[in-house]
């Protein structure tokens, strides 16, 4: 059988042990009450008492239906789960010696993952004697990462971890491409309203 963790995680009724609690909740009266009269207010209104934060200088506890609290707890870490952006990383490989055919189609690669929202990791892989090229895969990752600019930020710098030379990019977004198409569509039309102008203004020589 599958154990709730939630369900775990607070303590309810009889099983608080604090001497004192501070009750909060709906139709109470907020305070420090002795632990017996806080269960006893619980009692009174057919609910439960939980304690919500255990840690506080006095624990404290809310008086509610302890199914339907659970319930609204679960709930919000569904929401807060379906929130929370899932980071993809796409790597892009490199030899030291790549030749701009290579580069530049790998280029385009990369270019479309941080369009989609991709990270990049992009990096040398040093075989054998070629890790005496690292300065030139370092020259090669800089330049990759400045042909990127207008997609990518640089999150970190080529750094050599074993056989590898890294660096990682991370999308950025800009407008300006926005505002030029914006300017563009709205050009013609004042040159169209002159147009009309000129057409309406009567000629004067008879």
């Amino acid at each position: 059988m599958k154990k709730d963790n939630l369900k775990d995680q607070y303590r309810v009724n009889e099983k608080i042990r604090a001497r004192e609690v501070r009750v909060v909740g709906e139709n109470v009266e907020q305070g420090v009450y002795p632990i017996a009269e806080a269960l006893q207010m619980a009692r009174n209104q057919q609910l439960d008492l939980i304690e919500i934060s255990p840690n506080a200088v006095p624990p404290v506890c809310r008086i509610s239906d302890y199914q339907k609290f659970i319930y609204q707890q679960k709930k919000r870490q569904k929401e807060q789960k379906a929130k929370s952006v899932k980071i993809i990383v796409k790597e892009i490989r490199f030899g030291p010696q790549t030749d701009d055919h290579d580069y530049n189609f790998k280029l385009k690669h990369a270019r479309s993952f941080l369009e989609e929202g991709a990270k990049v990791k992009a990096y040398v892989f040093f075989k054998g004697r070629s890790i005496l090229f690292k300065e030139q895969g370092e020259v090669l990752l800089l330049r990759f990462a400045n042909d990127l600019e207008d997609y990518a930020k640089v999150e970190s710098l080529p750094s050599l971890e074993g056989k590898k030379m890294i660096i990682m990019l991370a999308p950025k977004k800009t407008a300006a491409p926005v505002k030029k198409l914006v300017k563009s569509a709205e050009q013609p039309k004042e040159e169209k309203k002159e147009v009309i102008k000129n057409q309406e203004s009567p000629a004067t020589d008879e």
